[in-house]
């Protein structure tokens, strides 16, 4: 009888090795995705940060700008409702789509230093034109992060067993941030028409 007993003790043991080693590969696996999840979160939060940063330039470029060619008024309102769409987005599809249209309304409102020499000396348009650079620069790095972030995710959830662990924490793959189509050509300016 006692080796019946030895070997019942034994099987016992080997049961709640494996049942706890699965259930630790468990948790890992569940914590591991929550964790994904959160670090897109993050990530997009400093790249929010840094359009942040470039929406609150905005108005100080608008004003610059304006006092020496305020009849571009087009490119000034193009801003304006971009910056407002903006805010107005629900989701980061959303926000990223408006501030790419943000983007190109930028473009063409640095561009009309190319036509007002006086705006290329004004000291003060030269500053916030570095400014807004550095910003555009901030934030490309930060959208950077975020697509790698997003990369390490969608990895995680579209890989077995990951997937099941994943689905279980309730998480989701996250888009990328994508230029638009529209930012593969340079923006064209024509001053020709009154």
């Amino acid at each position: 009888m006692k080796p019946f007993y030895i070997g019942c003790l034994i099987v016992l043991v080997l049961a709640l090795m494996v049942g706890g080693c699965t259930a630790m590969f468990g948790l890992t696996g569940y914590n591991q995705a929550k964790a994904l999840d959160q670090n897109v979160q993050s990530q997009w939060a400093q790249v929010e940060v840094q359009l942040q940063r470039r929406f609150d330039l905005i108005p100080q470029l608008e004003a610059t700008v304006k006092g020496v060619a305020g009849q571009e008024q087009k490119v000034f309102l193009g801003i304006a409702e971009a910056r407002k769409a903006y805010f107005q987005a629900a989701n980061v599809p959303d926000k990223a789509a408006a501030a790419n249209d943000l983007n190109s309304a930028l473009s063409r409102l640095l561009l009309l230093q190319e036509n007002y020499p006086q705006l290329k000396s004004n000291e003060s348009f030269l500053k916030l034109q570095d400014t807004i650079e550095g910003t555009e620069n901030r934030l490309s790095v930060e959208r950077g992060r975020y697509n790698e972030a997003v990369r390490e995710l969608n990895l995680f959830t579209q890989t077995f067993p990951n997937k099941f662990f994943a689905e279980l924490a309730g998480v989701r793959p996250a888009e990328y941030l994508k230029a638009p189509e529209t930012a593969q050509a340079p923006p064209k300016i024509d001053f020709s028409k009154p």
